[in-house]
């Protein structure tokens, strides 16, 4: 499960003796916890957005006058809230300051939400759908074929014209890691009317509430690939 640390750092509090936090990121790093995390600029750098009757107030400077603020975060991946704690309490700022521990909201899946993009994708080209396929892929997205790039919209949708008919797409095999607002993924691909397989590289980037291809690579599997997979 994933957590938020949010480092409550505390403007009256000397930091002068705290601890280096280099090594409970590495740590953290090592044991493949710790998927994510930054320091913040100072509150006196934020700015407060509000919108009333439809007007936007803006106003500089966090959201409360405290002497608690937020200094950075962390995105932890734990078996348990109690892990994450632990985890928390390891942190040099948990001394002088406080760590607030919150776990992600759960109702996602990610990685099944991109093996749909990715089903999509293959009921788009077996209809020959030029515009359901051009709808996977972001509005800035780099496609490399074969060495050729097609960037945005406009040359991907180009390159898919030059594709005559409907292509059916056999994909043994698929494969996704996901890592907040980017996954990647690479895939076999066979299509129509060809005993080759096609390795397909892909980045992914999360673009509101649906995901959608960033970059792809196409080239020609090598035999080693195939030798894998049997």
């Amino acid at each position: 499960m994933k957590y938020m640390l949010l480092v409550c750092g505390d403007d009256t509090a000397d930091a002068s003796g705290m601890a280096p936090v280099e090594p409970w990121v590495t740590d953290l790093d090592d044991r493949r916890v710790r998927l994510h995390g930054h320091r913040l600029a100072l509150p006196a750098q934020a700015v407060t957005v509000r919108v009333r009757d439809g007007e936007v107030l803006r106003s500089d400077g966090p959201f409360a006058e405290t002497k608690e603020y937020v200094a950075g975060f962390d995105i932890l991946e734990c078996d348990s809230l109690e892990e994450a704690i632990e985890a928390a309490a390891r942190h040099p700022v948990a001394a002088i300051g406080a760590m607030e521990v919150r776990p992600f909201y759960e109702d996602e899946d990610a990685e099944g939400e991109i093996r749909a993009l990715d089903a999509e994708l293959t009921a788009a080209a077996a209809e020959g759908d030029i515009d359901r396929m051009v709808a996977c892929y972001a509005p800035d997205a780099a496609v490399f074929v074969n060495g050729r790039e097609h960037r945005g919209v406009s040359a991907l949708r180009k390159r898919l014209s030059d594709v005559t008919g409907p292509v059916t797409r056999e994909v043994p095999d698929f494969q996704v890691q996901v890592d907040e607002s980017i996954a990647f993924g690479h895939a076999l691909v066979r299509v129509t009317g060809s005993d080759n397989l096609l390795h397909i590289t892909r980045g992914y980037r999360n673009i509101g509430l649906r995901w959608l291809i960033a970059h792809e690579h196409v080239s020609s599997a090598t035999s080693s690939d195939t030798e894998e997979r049997s």
